[in-house]
């Protein structure tokens, strides 16, 4: 629940664009279910004797039902669809701030690929959420509170009979909707390993080709592939089975209604214009809880992949700014190593060890050493783009940690040593 409430702060500045859609789905809801009214209206009017212009009418209030009904149903997922596309764009602007904000531990302890997977399938997933899931939701409860009574006021005992039918619906919903949920998140964290295997494969496309090892990349990468079908296939299975087991259970209470209902008309207790009006709020019920199914899907993937954006977003950036940093004097460029011992980690043997070193500004100094030596490692401690200890590091005999990011960095000028090119650059 707390991932939902997190996310349902991104509605907030599409909040009359939530309510609007709302109104336009009771809207359709309501001109749709005032239909069978007609119907049965013009049923009962004509069982006896034709009357045209009757008739006439009946299908002139059908027909503007159906167009009310009908606009309003282009209104609601013109709006709703239109807001999640929003929502997603936030959520995708947010994502990538986040993941820009990460030090450079952070990349290294996980994998490029599962980052693009999480910020592209699972995104995708997650504004499902935020607008066919919501649509389809309401769309639902609007069509089961208003069907409901309209049914009972025709014939109580017709409608009770719907209600040995229903608890094994939801009862199919439920349990399907645990093995989407439980599948569908192997699904997207495999996904992750594919898309990472295939960007380590890109990125090092020299090194493989230098080592002949093409063909083995490329068993490797099947064998991911077959497995992430057979995932697959593992959720189309629940999925192909619980929509049949659903209709089956509507049916089933058709069956019933058929059974009770015709000998009622037929008795007289009820006209066949209101059998004709059941039936049809019978018909109006069936998309719901078929819906019903979709929703739960939705759901179940949606809340799965926003489980795992809301692990990297619960991740915080291991350097940033220091409580209450201030802006600094402008920055004149004298460097100075104090005492500065440094490890990746606490069990590891020191990368740097008492490093002491004053470098006046406008001088110019050159690093020499064997690979693995520290020097990248020293120079990456200046901007904090590793964390050095406290008062190890000193800008015009500041500590680095005393600078704000944004003016630290933007007062130092760094060229990588693997060059990296960016479109349109």
């Amino acid at each position: 629940m707390d991932d939902l409430r997190k996310f349902a702060r991104y509605f907030l500045p599409y909040k009359i664009s939530l309510i609007t859609g709302i109104l336009c789905i009771f809207a359709s809801v309501v001109f749709n279910l005032a239909i069978p009214l007609f119907v049965g209206q013009a049923v009962d009017e004509n069982w006896t004797e034709v009357s045209w212009s009757k008739l006439t009418v009946s299908a002139l209030k059908v027909l503007g039902a159906s167009v009310a009904s009908g606009t309003f149903l282009f209104l609601q997922r013109r709006i709703l669809i239109g807001m999640s596309r929003h929502v997603e764009y936030d959520l995708r602007r947010d994502f990538y701030a986040h993941l820009v904000d990460q030090p450079l531990s952070f990349f290294q302890e996980h994998r490029t690929g599962d980052l693009m997977a999480r910020a592209s399938n699972d995104l995708a997933a997650v504004r499902q959420l935020a607008g066919p899931m919501i649509m389809y939701t309401l769309q639902t409860i609007f069509v089961v509170l208003l069907v409901l009574p309209l049914m009972l006021m025709i014939n109580w005992w017709l409608t009770l009979l719907l209600f040995l039918t229903m608890p094994l619906v939801s009862l199919t919903v439920k349990f399907f909707g645990q093995q989407v949920h439980v599948r569908f998140e192997k699904i997207q964290d495999f996904f992750a390993q594919i898309t990472a295997r295939a960007q380590e494969n890109f990125t090092g496309v020299r090194v493989v080709r230098a080592y002949a090892q093409e063909g083995a990349e490329i068993g490797a990468f099947n064998e991911l592939n077959r497995q992430f079908a057979e995932k697959n296939l593992s959720l189309v299975r629940i999925d192909a089975l619980m929509r049949p087991l659903m209709q089956f259970l509507i049916g089933f209470g058709f069956v019933l209604i058929i059974w009770a209902g015709v000998p009622l008309a037929v008795r007289g207790e009820i006209t066949v214009g209101e059998f004709t009006v059941f039936n049809m709020y019978l018909m109006r019920l069936i998309w719901p809880l078929i819906a019903l199914g979709y929703v739960v899907n939705l759901y179940q993937r949606g809340t799965a992949s926003l489980k795992r954006m809301n692990t990297i977003w619960a991740i915080d950036p291991a350097i940033g700014d220091a409580p209450g940093v201030q802006q600094q004097e402008p920055i004149a460029g004298e460097i100075e190593f104090r005492n500065l011992t440094f490890s990746y980690r606490l069990t590891d043997e020191p990368v740097l060890s008492d490093i002491n070193l004053r470098i006046p500004a406008g001088e110019s100094v050159a690093f020499v050493g064997r690979t693995g030596s520290g020097k990248s490692t020293l120079v990456n401690l200046i901007p904090r783009l590793i964390e050095a200890p406290e008062n190890t590091v000193f800008i015009d005999s500041v500590p680095v940690q005393d600078y704000s990011l944004a003016q630290l960095r933007s007062s130092i000028g760094y060229v990588p040593q693997e060059t990296f090119l960016f479109s349109d650059s």
